[in-house]
């Protein structure tokens, strides 16, 4: 019987046509992000328990954070663009993460620390390429100073391998102390 229904059923024109009936009723420009911001600033100030334990006045401030900051289209613009991006950089951070996975050891902490860098610098894209695309003014100074910023990331990488690699070769011994010196 399921592989009956699943024969005449076309997934993409059914997830096509589900997902256009959500942006003309407006779910992605007002009600998600409505529903994003307001589950973070109520999150936010539960946990700060700012107000103690009065969740109804956390419920008021985070009901009406969300509506204020759908007043304008600037947080729907933003959100638009920032989650297919985020979606993006997260499949290139798995793929590296597979492809690292298969030649390198995981408990290295210098392979550690090199996945995590590369997952900043790929946040930080996201985030400056989104708000570009929503109008950030900000883009020409990116611009004009990424080498700048390249160079002194790299030679931040590299001191951080220079000192992360250092050995205790070079170390002397601990003294010889007769207390810690047991017969047997």
């Amino acid at each position: 019987m399921i592989g009956v229904i699943l024969q005449g059923a076309d997934f993409s024109n059914l997830f096509s046509n589900l997902f256009a009936t959500w942006q003309q009723a407006g779910l992605f420009t007002y009600v998600f992000p409505f529903l994003l911001i307001f589950s973070l600033v109520f999150g936010i100030l539960t946990k700060i328990k700012l107000f103690q334990e009065n969740k109804a006045i956390n419920a008021i401030i985070a009901l009406v954070v969300g509506l204020m900051s759908l007043q304008f289209s600037f947080v729907s613009d933003f959100f638009s663009q920032l989650f297919p991006r985020v979606g993006i950089g997260l499949v290139i951070i798995l793929a590296i993460l597979i492809v690292v996975g298969l030649f390198v050891d995981p408990n290295s902490s210098l392979i550690n620390y090199v996945l995590l860098g590369i997952g900043v610098v790929i946040v930080i894209v996201v985030l400056v390429q989104a708000a570009g695309a929503t109008g950030w003014t900000s883009g020409a100074w990116w611009t004009q100073n990424w080498p700048t910023i390249a160079g002194v990331l790299v030679i931040l990488a590299i001191l951080g391998i220079v000192v992360g690699t250092s050995s205790s070769k070079n170390k002397t011994p601990p003294a010889y102390n007769p207390i810690l010196w047991k017969e047997k």
